[in-house]
């Protein structure tokens, strides 16, 4: 049986970072699965950035098809997590289930990726603290908050956790995370 790699994600999520690794990691031979609130036809946005613009610009972007709902999500089933950013993870952390499955792959120390603002779901859950992690850099001071030591860099590895900046960063980032799951969960 092929290893499954979940993606939790909703709308107005970037657009690159959950279509990047869904096919990245589909190339690689995992099946890759996209879990949201509930199944639906998600909206995802593009962030861009614009010469005298402080902070990045948001136009819509692509649609995508959520193959199902956070309550019928097995972690069990998964061999490891992706978590895009956007402005999903901003609401996405208040949702019970959600943070249930999130829980569960940091209990089972599974390999889980994360980049730009998803890890306001993994501090939701408080399974940041004593790592290093990188993510969108206005998230430092939330990082620090959450007790991680934040680097600003193209990827940061701790242990299972791979985290990275945005979209931009995303070779790197893929590179470090198919490190760790060669090593954790192989492609059978």
């Amino acid at each position: 049986m092929t290893a499954k790699i979940l993606i939790v994600t909703g709308d107005a999520a970037e657009s690159l970072e959950v279509l990047y690794p869904y096919q990245r990691l589909r190339e690689e031979g995992y099946d890759v699965h996209i879990a949201a609130p509930t199944r639906k036809k998600l909206q995802f946005v593009v962030h861009d950035f614009e010469p005298g613009f402080d902070t990045y610009t948001e136009k819509p972007g692509y649609t995508w098809p959520a193959d199902l709902a956070f309550s019928e999500v097995d972690p069990g089933d998964y061999v490891a997590l992706v978590i895009p950013g956007g402005r999903a993870p901003e609401y996405l952390r208040n949702d019970p289930e959600l943070r249930k499955i999130l829980k569960s792959f940091f209990d089972a120390d599974k390999p889980v990726a994360q980049i730009c603002h998803g890890p306001l779901l993994t501090a939701a859950i408080d399974s940041l603290r004593g790592r290093r992690v990188t993510a969108y850099p206005a998230l430092e001071l939330d990082m620090q908050a959450a007790g991680a030591t934040f680097q600003d860099a193209e990827a940061v590895v701790d242990g299972t956790l791979v985290s990275s900046r945005a979209w931009p960063d995303h070779s790197r980032w893929m590179r470090e995370f198919l490190t760790v799951l060669r090593a954790k969960a192989p492609v059978t």
